[in-house]
């Protein structure tokens, strides 16, 4: 039986490491950040690096069209919005926590 909490044991196992120089700030703010959510310095930093890497590369996602449909693509991207009145009205509405 192991000796490892539930967490632990569903994690893959971490067999390289990461090195990094900050300032004392800087560790005091992922410090403080992290004991925030409960978790550990190397927690926190490896799930912050992580969602702000799958960021950078969903942004850079590849899609190819046929010809035509690729200038259909760009007609639609150069084309006036459409009105939209009920975006229009959500819009210009007070938020419910400043009415």
């Amino acid at each position: 039986m192991s000796h490892l909490p539930p967490a632990a044991r569903s994690r893959p196992p971490r067999d390289v490491s990461i090195n990094l120089r900050a300032s004392q700030g800087q560790r005091a703010l992922i410090d403080q950040a992290a004991e925030a959510l409960g978790k550990t310095r190397s927690e926190f930093m490896l799930d912050s690096a992580c969602r702000d890497a799958e960021t950078v590369l969903q942004d850079r996602k590849l899609f190819t069209l046929v010809e035509d449909r690729f200038q259909a693509f760009l007609d639609a991207l150069d084309a006036p919005p459409q009105d939209n009145p009920a975006l229009r009205r959500l819009l210009t509405e007070k938020a419910p926590w400043d009415r």
